[in-house]
């Protein structure tokens, strides 16, 4: 069975440092390729072979923002996120059967932002404003093209019958008219969300729900 693994990069990246701590950029790109590589042969599944690994996501942004803790400009390209962030792209540019789609980062529109939780933390008392630290802050910026290449790719694969499987690693419900397109083509549609939960009504528009690594399922 020729499989096609689709990764949604943002989301990987983020419940791999969840799970996994921070680790180096070749360190994440290594794990990710042998991540998928388990898809191949899990679940009694040995006869799959791979087609590629498509990799989506946006390229750092080197734009300066104004931070409100600081009261001062910041020059992203000088952050360790913007230097690990090119390092792991071409780390996974040289590995075997990637292939990387990057979309754009919605830079007009970033901002610092309270983080969610101080947020929370302010709001029932148990954080006064004054408490704030600069880690209390992060960049809220959007990523433009990066669901809209995933669907493409699977519409591309499925009418020109380049796959008989395809595993897409995502958390979220954007692929579901491109996962409907797939599965009415013949084609075996996999999500794997590495753990997280999904919302209920996504189990009729997939064939499968799998992870291959228990350290995502038991956090």
């Amino acid at each position: 069975m020729k499989t096609a693994i689709l990764v949604d990069g943002g989301f990987y990246r983020r419940r791999a440092q969840k799970i996994f701590g921070d680790v180096s950029a070749q360190k994440r790109a290594i794990e990710l390729a042998n991540y998928c590589k388990r898809h191949l042969n899990s679940h009694g599944e040995s006869n799959n072979e791979l087609y590629r690994i498509f990799y989506y996501d946006c390229p750092p942004t080197a734009k300066r923002l104004f931070h409100p803790y600081l009261q001062k400009q910041v020059d992203l390209s000088k952050t360790d996120l913007f230097i690990w962030m090119n390092q792991f792209l071409d780390e996974l540019k040289k590995k075997r059967k990637f292939a990387i789609r990057l979309g754009k980062l919605a830079e007009e529109q970033a901002h610092y932002t309270i983080r969610p939780d101080i947020v929370k933390k302010l709001c029932n008392g148990s954080l006064p404003f004054s408490g704030l630290t600069e880690n209390d802050f992060c960049i809220e910026i959007e990523q433009k093209g990066v669901d809209m290449k995933i669907g493409l790719d699977i519409a591309s694969m499925a009418y020109k019958k380049q796959v008989n499987q395809i595993i897409l690693i995502s958390g979220d419900s954007d692929f579901v008219p491109a996962a409907k397109l797939a599965r009415r083509e013949g084609i075996d549609f996999i999500l794997d969300p590495l753990g997280a939960p999904i919302k209920p009504d996504l189990f009729e528009h997939i064939d499968g729900l799998r992870t291959c690594d228990k350290a995502y399922t038991t956090h």
